[in-house]
């Protein structure tokens, strides 16, 4: 257990275990906590041990609440830019929630337990998986309050929902249930508040069965796929094809296979 004072971080047997730790304002981001998540998420990228990350909130609300309205309303009656970009000690970027705009080729599976909303949302989509409690609920409000879904909701959201769908939540800023959001896609599975964390469980467990790189080449490819030409993507995962056939995990897979044992992963 890694101490910081809005992020609760664990690492256990290859997975990472990341909860947002502002119950009292519904786990809001402000820029400390940003700057606690953005440290969080560049470890989990850099530790090769760590190989899938569960995001969740604390508490019983909420997921994540988005920007933390009063901290940006204080920062701009000082006359500061709220969302100027910011930097971490060693000059680094801080990232919204840690992950917004940051390079993680590992999985990543949101344990939504409650609220989901403006930024908070934005943050479960950056997700590869989303596991949700039955009383989770998703919004783009950001309009109602005069901004817009610049965290990636405007992009990602028309991509993941059907267009009209998705259309519909950007430019009202209305509520999705959980269960609505399973009946469109957009969540793997939707279960009692009780049994969200072990599910989660369950699922990074099912993907550690996988080889570490063949998930991370995997998600890299399906990524810089979207939107584009099947050929065009099949030329780009050549490299990609090369780092695997080169790899230990690639000669340990077969291996395994024909001595009818488990695979012993690497990721490398």
């Amino acid at each position: 257990m890694t101490n910081y004072q809005y992020v609760l971080y664990e690492k256990k047997d290859h997975i990472a275990y990341v909860t947002i730790n502002r119950p009292e304002v519904m786990n809001a981001l402000h820029a400390a906590a940003n700057q606690e998540l953005t440290a969080v998420f560049r470890d989990f990228v850099a530790d090769e041990a760590a190989w899938v990350a569960i995001l969740s909130g604390a508490g019983e609300r909420a997921f994540c609440a988005g920007n933390d309205l009063k901290a940006t309303a204080e920062a701009t009656a000082r006359g500061e830019a709220p969302f100027a970009t910011r930097q971490t000690e060693d000059g680094q970027p801080v990232y919204f929630g840690g992950l917004i705009g940051l390079p993680c080729p590992k999985p990543i599976i949101a344990a939504v337990n409650g609220v989901a909303a403006g930024g908070g949302f934005e943050l479960a989509l950056a997700c590869d998986l989303i596991i949700a409690a039955e009383h989770a609920r998703f919004a783009l409000p950001e309009p109602r309050v005069g901004l817009i879904a610049a965290a990636g909701g405007m992009h990602r959201l028309p991509q993941q929902l059907p267009l009209k769908i998705a259309m519909g939540l950007l430019l009202t800023g209305k509520w999705l249930s959980a269960q609505e959001a399973a009946h469109y896609g957009l969540v793997n599975e939707v279960v009692p508040l009780e049994r969200l964390h072990e599910t989660a469980e369950r699922w990074a467990n099912e993907i550690l069965e996988c080889s570490p790189l063949s998930v991370r080449l995997t998600k890299e490819a399906v990524l810089a796929g979207l939107g584009r030409p099947v050929e065009e993507a099949l030329i780009a995962d050549q490299e990609r094809l090369r780092i695997l056939l080169a790899s230990e995990d690639f000669r340990e897979g077969p291996r395994a296979f024909v001595e009818k044992r488990k695979p012993q992963w690497k990721g490398r």
